[in-house]
């Protein structure tokens, strides 16, 4: 991160950040710097900070959390009208989309996971059943997008993982606002363990099968 000049410190400031988050230095769900470390970074004041994050969350880029933070919630302008328009969508409309993004990715994930991989969607499935076992939906649906986020991170397709990505949060929140979709999400633990197992043997086309499995359940539950 470069300090910046003197002149428009906000706007130079606003430059810096955007470039940190649309590089992927900061991914989303990352939680930026604090103000005093931004500040030092860019060589501006603390008040530059404040007014270029502000900037920022109402663009879509940031989201302030009440005593815990400033996260990345989108890369750039693009993917946060995509997120705007999917917040009111159908569940219907993001299940026949969820078609083409899952099954691409649980076959290339199959085809293409590494150690590290697999190590992730291990750790996402402890989360979701925990959270199944729990009776805990916040925490399910959360652990249940991760899930899905690292079968399209173990694709190794950056266009897919931004897509998937773009879709994460109305993904959650389909689960949380759809009654039937809770009945739905929270009695499917054993098939995602069985589409685990399956990338995991390099299985694509079994994979396949039961990503789709999945979501004709979910289909069949609203």
């Amino acid at each position: 991160m470069r300090h910046v000049g003197r002149t428009s410190l906000v706007d130079s400031a606003i430059r810096e950040l955007r470039q940190e988050i649309a590089s992927g230095v900061w991914p989303v769900g990352t939680k930026i710097p604090t103000e005093g470390r931004l500040a030092e970074a860019l060589g501006v004041s603390r008040l530059s900070v404040r007014e270029a994050v502000r900037v920022l969350v109402h663009a879509g880029l940031l989201t302030t959390r009440q005593g815990d933070g400033t996260y990345v919630t989108a890369t750039d302008e693009g993917e946060v009208a995509l997120k705007r328009r999917l917040d009111h969508a159908a569940t219907m409309d993001i299940i026949d989309v969820r078609r083409g993004l899952d099954l691409v990715a649980a076959r290339l994930a199959a085809e293409r996971r590494e150690p590290a991989d697999l190590d992730a969607l291990r750790e996402t499935l402890e989360r979701r059943t925990a959270a199944h076992r729990a009776g805990d939906l916040d925490a399910f649906a959360d652990a249940d997008v991760d899930f899905h986020l690292s079968i399209a991170a173990a694709s190794h397709n950056p266009v897919l993982l931004d897509l998937y990505r773009g879709m994460s949060q109305a993904v959650r929140d389909t689960v949380r606002r759809d009654h039937c979709m809770e009945r739905a999400v929270l009695g499917s633990d054993s098939s995602h363990q069985d589409l685990l197992d399956a990338i995991e043997g390099g299985d694509g086309a079994g994979a396949v099968t039961i990503a789709l499995a999945i979501l004709d359940q979910q289909e069949r539950d609203l």
